[in-house]
Parts: structure tokens; sequence; C-alpha cells
């Protein structure tokens, strides 16, 4: 029975129609409750649904039923990524490589999860101003439609937790009260569904939080100096020679500005020779053997350089600066990809020992150099095709995984398909995958511009997100290379049957909701909402009909007010 019911919820998967696949999905968990892939399905379905809060915990019951299960992680990613959480989806990634380090799902999600994270990082949330400070409760306090919010604990602890973190916003779009504060604080008036179709519970009062007062800190009082100490005539010869290395190795430095490399190892080898506490002077003799291209001596003075600073207890700075050295010797001296692997492996030690950036890009260097090798030692257009093929008969069986490793396997032995890209976006597209299917989709176009199945592919997976004004976009510009595509036209008749029903207003209350909460997280709609020109349009289409009337001129204007309404965040009526 089990099966029975499993099998239909892949079937609804598979069709698009993920409201049922999640159905019987359930229907088979009740009746095997220990089955992980059970789960990891349903866990799919919730995701294709963006509903990545039940997602997430299907993927954690998944990973608590089998632990060594790579897909699991997977979903586990996936579903950290759809709720924003870069750093747990990058953590999730590496986990299910550590168990399938071949795995192209996972490989791939690490990177998105990656990148993600690398944006939010240097891209902080563009709303994150309008929730600093007290003067957000004064101003949700003051304003009469969310003044009966503030009674409410949840939504108080909502707002709480967005003036915290702002890039949390996201998980809380769906709630019609937090789209409204969000209209308020940016002086702006979403359009929503009616106010009974709002869910407000009622609750007792919650105060919003007070301001912690900041204590003094202690003033700092200057320690007392050491009185001096009588020195040995040992202790003081020590002290000459110290002196005396330090001056070679200066005189090594200016040697090594003018290139007279030769005298540079002089001096550097007599600083050795004074003093062997300082490993500096073997690594600045190593980095003259590294110009000289002698690049064995450059490994040996980096090795005793690392040896004798642990010895010593040198700074890791140090040890990492003679590890990186020698990382760059390993590499000059590379012929195969195979040659990288040990400088990629000094590269990492040394970044343990301390993470310099220089480092970090030479790492980055190294192992991009060895993908590099490894596709020019790979490449092989005719397996390719023959790779390519088998990956078609699978699709043509609903085989779909089978048909992605033929395809990732004709794309290792020829990186320059689009045919491949385009075949496996689709395979993508069938598996609810749409990350992937966009990014190969995307690939596709980048490698053939004049190729119209990548723009119907990535068109479809656009709309199938529920991103019209997009998927409307790509259906366009791919006409301009084949004006008489069936499936292009077609596309763009779909998107503009979906655009004109949110410009008419016929959107139910959940799909505006579904719409709204979609848009917020989209940097161009965010943007535009953050602007001050169009904040103040947004005002005068409200308050001002004269100066509303002097907007509809300017094209530029219209344009953005078009995908606010399109993306059901305003309405013209």
């Amino acid at each position: 029975m089990a099966d029975e019911a499993k099998a239909k919820g892949n079937a609804a998967f598979s069709a698009g129609d993920y409201e049922s696949a999640v159905r019987h999905f359930s229907d088979a968990i009740a009746l095997a409750p220990t089955n992980h892939v059970l789960y990891s399905n349903r866990s799919a379905a919730y995701a294709s649904l963006f509903r990545y809060s039940e997602a997430l915990d299907d993927a954690k019951k998944t990973v608590e039923l089998k632990p060594d299960w790579s897909k699991g992680y997977s979903r586990l990613g996936a579903a950290h990524l759809g709720l924003g959480h870069a750093d747990d989806a990058v953590s999730a990634y590496r986990k299910g490589l550590e168990m399938d380090p071949n795995n192209e799902a996972l490989k791939s999600g690490l990177a998105d999860a990656q990148a993600a994270a690398s944006r939010s990082r240097a891209a902080p949330n563009p709303f994150g101003d309008v929730f600093q400070g007290p003067e957000m409760w004064a101003k949700l306090t003051a304003e009469p439609s969310t003044r009966v919010f503030m009674q409410q604990p949840d939504f108080v602890k909502m707002m709480q937790e967005i003036q915290k973190n702002p890039s949390s916003l996201n998980l809380y779009l769906k709630d019609q009260r937090v789209m409204q504060a969000l209209g308020v604080l940016l002086n702006v008036k979403f359009h929503s569904p009616n106010q009974e179709d709002r869910d407000m519970p009622e609750a007792e009062p919650a105060d919003p939080p007070s301001q912690p007062e900041k204590k003094p800190e202690p003033q700092a009082h200057p320690e007392p100096e050491p009185d001096p100490m009588e020195i040995s005539e040992e202790e003081k010869e020590a002290r000459e020679r110290k002196a005396q290395a330090l001056k070679e190795k200066e005189a090594g430095n200016a040697a090594y500005k003018k290139k007279d490399f030769e005298t540079a190892i002089q001096h550097y080898t007599k600083a050795i020779e004074l003093d062997d506490e300082d490993i500096s002077f073997l690594t600045n003799r190593a980095a003259v053997f590294l110009e000289m291209g002698n690049y064995e001596e450059c490994i040996k003075d980096c090795d005793k350089a690392v040896e004798r600073g642990r010895e010593l207890r040198s700074d890791f700075k140090m040890i990492a600066r003679a590890l990186t050295r020698k990382g760059s010797a390993l590499v000059k001296m590379a012929k195969c990809s195979k040659d990288f692997e040990p400088a990629i492996e000094t590269f990492q030690k040394a970044l343990t020992e301390h993470r310099n950036p220089d480092t970090l890009k030479k790492l980055n260097d190294a192992e991009k150099a060895k993908k590099d090798l490894e596709q020019q030692e790979y490449f092989d257009p005719k397996i390719a095709d023959e790779e390519r093929e088998k990956g078609n008969e699978y699709f043509k069986q609903q085989k779909y995984p089978e048909a992605i490793r033929h395809y990732t396997e004709a794309l290792r032995r020829n990186p320059k398909d689009p045919k491949a890209y385009s075949n496996r976006a689709a395979c993508y597209t069938k598996l609810g995958a749409m990350p992937e299917g966009l990014k190969d989709a995307e690939k596709c176009i980048e490698l053939d511009p004049t190729f119209a199945k990548g723009y119907t592919r990535k068109g479809a997976i656009q709309f199938f997100m529920k991103e019209y004004d997009k998927a409307l976009e790509t259906y366009q510009e791919g006409l301009k290379h084949d004006p008489n595509n069936p499936e292009l036209l077609d596309g763009v008749r779909r998107c503009v049957e979906q655009i004109n029903k949110a410009n008419r207003g016929d959107l139910t209350p959940e799909e505006l909701k579904e719409r709204q909460a979609k848009a917020m997280q989209d940097p161009e709609i965010q943007n535009i909402l953050t602007d001050p020109v169009m904040r103040q349009v947004l005002i005068d289409f409200q308050e001002n009909p004269k100066a509303a009337q002097d907007h509809t001129k300017n094209p530029m204007v219209m344009n953005k007010i078009q995908k606010l309404v399109s993306a059901g965040i305003v309405q013209i009526k």
C-alpha cells in the first residue's frame, strides 16, 4: 500500500501537481513512517510549493532516519537555502559531499549556497534601515491600521526578530500584518487582500522592547614599566649576532629589489648562519630561489622554515608564509592536473595557520588551473555526443536521474555543448529542481544565443516559478532569433494572460499573498520600493492625481509601476 501511494506521489510530482504529490507521500508515510525516501520525496514537493519550513522538517527527518544517505543532505540544503539560511545550506551540502564527493547536485547546491552566503554578507537587506531604532515602534503605534497589531505578541516577536536581523524579513512576508507594517514604514500603501481575509489572532498586549542602558567603561591605567636588567657577555654577544644577521637580511632585501639574486642569496645565507632562530631569513631566500626558477631549492628552504618554526613556536603567520611559498613553487613545477594536488594541499595547510587573502587567491587559482587541465585532458566531443544520446534515451523513458548522469558526463567531455545543457535543464525541470534547471538554461543561452530551445527552457522554468515578467522577457528575447517559433509564441501568450490577470485584480487572496511574498524577495522589486523617487511616485498615485498624470508620461517610471502591479504589490484602478 505504501509503495502504491509513493508511486502516485512520484507521478503527481513529475506532472507538476505538487499538492497532490504531498498528499500521496503523506498517505505513504502514514503506512511506512520509517521510510526515509518518503520524507525526502515530500520535502522536494514542499520545496516546489515554496513551503520551505515543511520541506526543512521533512529533510531533517530524512537525515535522522538515514544519516549516511547523501540525498537527505541535498534536501536539507535546498530547504535551508529556500528559507534564506545560506550558511546552514552550505554546511548541509558539504556534509553530503563528504559521503558522495562526486554528486553533481550537491556540488551545484553548494555553489549556489556559497554564492547566496556571499551576497548576504556583501549586500545587506535594502529594507534594513527602516527597522532600526525606536522610531519603528513609534511609527507602528501611531498608525491606526497597525496599532492593533502591537497588542499581538506573535506580531511583536516577528518585528523584534526582523529588527534584530533584517535579512529574516523574507521569512515573514506571507503574513499580511508584516506586509502592512512594511508599507507604513516605507510610507507606501501596498495592495492587499480584504481585511476579512487576513489572519489576525486576538491576544494580550505586549510592550515593545526597551533599549538597554550603556554602562560607562572603566578607564585603563598605564602599567608600570619594568626596571632595566643587567645582561651577561654571552647574552650581549647573542644580541650582536642577531643585529648583524638583521643587517645581512636588509642587504639581501636591497639586492633582491635590484634583481641581483646571487648577491641576495649570499646575504640571506650569512644571516641564517648568524641567527638560526629567525625563519624569515629562510623564507626570504626561498623567495629568491622562486624568482630564479630554482623550485627544488625553494621547497627545501620552505620545509626547513616550517620545521624550525614549529620547534621555536614561531609566529603562525611566518609558518603560513613558508607554506604559501612552497605551494607557489609546486604550482610552477606542475605539468598535469595531478601535479596540482600537492600544491593545493600545501595552500590549504597554510590557510589553517593563517587565513591570508593572497594565499586564498593562490589556492583558488590552483584549483581552477587543475580543473581546467582536467577538462582539457578529459575533452572528447565524440564520446560527449554518445553520452548525450544515452541521456536522450533515458529521458524518453522518463528516467530523469539516469538521463542527468549521462548529460553531465557529456558536459565533462565537452563543456561547450549547448544541447547537453538544454537537455539537462529539461530533466531538472521534470524533477522540480528549478534553480539547477535555470542555471543550465542560462548556460545554454550563453554558449549559443541563437539556440531557441535555450529560451524556451529558461522561460518555462521562470513561468513555473511564477516570475511572469521575467519569463515574458525571456520568450521575447528568443523571438528575436526565431520569430516564428511556436513554443516561444505560446509562452508569450501564457505570460500575458497571467500578467493581465494581476492587472485586473482577478487574483485570489491566497494567490496575492504568495505572489507578494515571492516578489518581495526579488532584488529588483526591493530596489524599486527603496528608491526615494519611486516611493514619492507611489505616494503621488495615492494622493496627488495631477502629479500621477505626469508620472504616466515617463516610460521608465511606468515600467517600474507595471512590475509592482504584476507582482501584486500595488493595483491601479
